[in-house]
């Protein structure tokens, strides 16, 4: 191989390889903001497979467009190309490298998943936010445990340890979140995009499931399965807060009496049956808004 074909070869791995980071470390952005210490996590994978892709794809890409540019026949050249019976290297090479990029994928895959502990608490050392935006391990993360009723179409979270229950999920910021999933009916999913969490509901069965909290803001929670007519409407806020702020929303809320919250499928519904609107066939007819003690309207 020419010297000059070398040197092009090398720039135009370094070109790619900055290229391709560059767009991994632009993924970030892509996202909502880094609520959970899961997400720190899920973004590093994320960001770590566009870059992977993106070498993949512009050094494919690349190749194919300077064949087309450089290597195309003469005009009027109808003869056949040089015979080639194989080439057992080059066929051992572009082999191996897919089998030990699938294997590297996968195993740092599973490095990520293994650290998210969504098998279980690993030693009680969960990721937590350090100074600045700097992720810091922390040991002995406080827990906290919420109970979680989906149905057609509500959320309802009880907090067992203060006899609380409500339309809208507070949690308080650094500590360790185990949410025990009920359905009533369907299944449901609990799906938090700034958290880059989610678990499906299955009805009859309790789903344990845990993640970290680390950002205080409102976020949004949906409900990633399709239940029905009024699947839109199942969504409701996720409040994260200092442990203070937690603790006092708490008080307050048992203080108040239990009372049905508002309900958007019971009262589109509702609103539905006094207009005389007929839709053709048969709808599911919403459950009772549910009687908590703190509404989230």
């Amino acid at each position: 191989m020419k010297p000059r074909n070398i040197v092009f070869i090398i720039a135009y791995a370094i070109a790619l390889t900055g290229i391709s980071v560059w767009m991994g470390n632009l993924s970030y952005s892509w996202f909502p903001p880094q609520a959970s210490a899961e997400s720190l996590l899920i973004d590093k994978l994320f960001a770590f497979l566009v870059t992977i892709g993106t070498f993949i794809f512009l050094g494919i890409t690349g190749v194919m467009f300077y064949s087309v540019v450089f290597q195309r026949a003469a005009k009027y050249d109808f003869s056949d190309g040089p015979h080639i019976e194989g080439n057992v290297t080059l066929e051992v090479v572009w082999t191996a490298i897919p089998i030990l990029l699938v294997f590297w994928l996968a195993g740092y895959s599973y490095y990520i998943y293994d650290q998210m502990s969504i098998r279980g608490p690993m030693e009680m050392m969960h990721l937590s936010m350090g100074h600045g935006d700097t992720p810091a391990v922390v040991e002995e993360v406080p827990t906290e445990e919420i109970e979680v009723i989906s149905k057609q179409w509500a959320w309802v979270f009880r907090y067992p340890e203060s006899n609380v229950t409500s339309t809208e999920l507070h949690l308080p910021a650094n500590h360790r979140i185990k949410l025990a999933l009920t359905s009533e009916d369907v299944l449901h999913g609990l799906y938090i995009p700034a958290f880059r969490v989610k678990q499906d509901i299955v009805p009859n069965k309790t789903i344990n499931f845990e993640f970290t909290p680390i950002k205080e803001g409102t976020y949004r929670l949906r409900d990633s399965q399709f239940s029905g007519t009024y699947f839109a409407t199942m969504q409701t806020n996720v409040v994260v807060e200092s442990p203070e702020a937690y603790s006092s929303w708490l008080a307050e809320a048992k203080k108040l009496t239990p009372s049905p919250a508002y309900n958007q499928a019971a009262a589109e519904y509702s609103q539905q049956k006094k207009k005389g609107f007929k839709t053709g066939w048969p709808t599911v007819i919403p459950a009772k808004p549910p009687v908590v003690n703190y509404s989230s309207s």
